[in-house]
C-alpha cells in the first residue's frame, strides 16, 4: 500500500466509524443503563464475523483495563458483567459506558473513540512497514480535520441511524481469517 492509499483508507474508516460506531458510543455514554441492549444491537449490526470477534475482544479488554486502573464501582460492575457468556461486550458500547463512569464528557468520549480508531490503523501501518513512526504521527495530524468533521456530523446520530457506509471495508475484513500471515 502507498501512503496515498493509506490516507484514502483512513478517511473511509473514520467516516464508517462515525456512522456505524459513534451512535452506540454516544448512547452508552448518555444512558449507561442501556449498555447491554446496545451491546445486543451492535452484535446484530456486525455481520462480518471478523469485525464482530474483534469488537468483542476489544470491548472486553477495554472495560477490563478501565476496571483495573480506576476504582469506580460502575466500572467494576461493567467488567464483571462483560466476562459472562450472557453478553458480548462490544467495543463501542463498552467505551461509551466506561467513559461515562469516568465522568468524561460526551464529546470527549466520541473524540477519543475516533482517535483510538485512527491510532490503531497508524500503529498497524508502522508494523506492516507501510509508514515509519514519524509518518504515522503525520498521518494522525493530517486526519485531525477529518476526525473533527466526522464528530461534527455523526455526534447526534442515534443507534437507529447506525449504518456501514464503506461496505468494501467490511468485505476486505472478512478475509482476515484466510490470510497466511496476520498481524493480530
Amino acid at each position: 500500500a502507498t501512503p496515498d492509499q493509506l490516507d484514502a483508507y483512513v478517511h473511509q474508516l473514520l467516516w464508517n466509524t462515525g456512522s456505524a460506531a459513534l451512535p452506540f458510543v454516544a448512547r452508552a455514554h448518555d444512558a449507561p443503563h442501556e449498555v447491554w441492549t446496545l451491546d445486543a444491537r451492535v452484535d446484530a449490526l456486525l455481520t462480518n464475523h471478523v469485525a464482530n470477534r474483534a469488537s468483542r475482544t476489544q470491548g472486553r479488554a477495554f472495560v477490563a483495563t478501565c476496571a483495573r486502573v480506576f476504582d469506580e464501582t460502575a466500572l467494576a460492575s461493567l467488567g464483571t458483567q462483560s466476562r459472562t457468556r450472557e453478553v458480548r461486550a462490544h467495543f463501542a458500547p463498552m467505551v461509551g459506558a466506561s467513559l461515562a463512569a469516568l465522568s468524561m464528557g460526551r464529546r470527549d468520549a466520541l473524540a477519543l473513540h475516533l482517535h483510538m480508531t485512527l491510532r490503531g490503523v497508524a500503529s498497524a501501518a508502522v508494523r506492516l512497514g507501510i509508514v515509519g513512526p514519524y509518518e504515522a504521527q503525520r498521518l494522525q495530524h493530517r486526519h485531525a480535520a477529518t476526525m473533527d468533521a466526522v464528530l461534527e456530523q455523526c455526534a447526534t446520530l442515534r443507534p437507529e441511524d447506525a449504518a456501514t457506509i464503506a461496505p468494501l471495508l467490511d468485505l476486505f475484513g472478512t478475509t482476515q481469517d484466510r490470510l497466511d500471515a496476520r498481524l493480530f
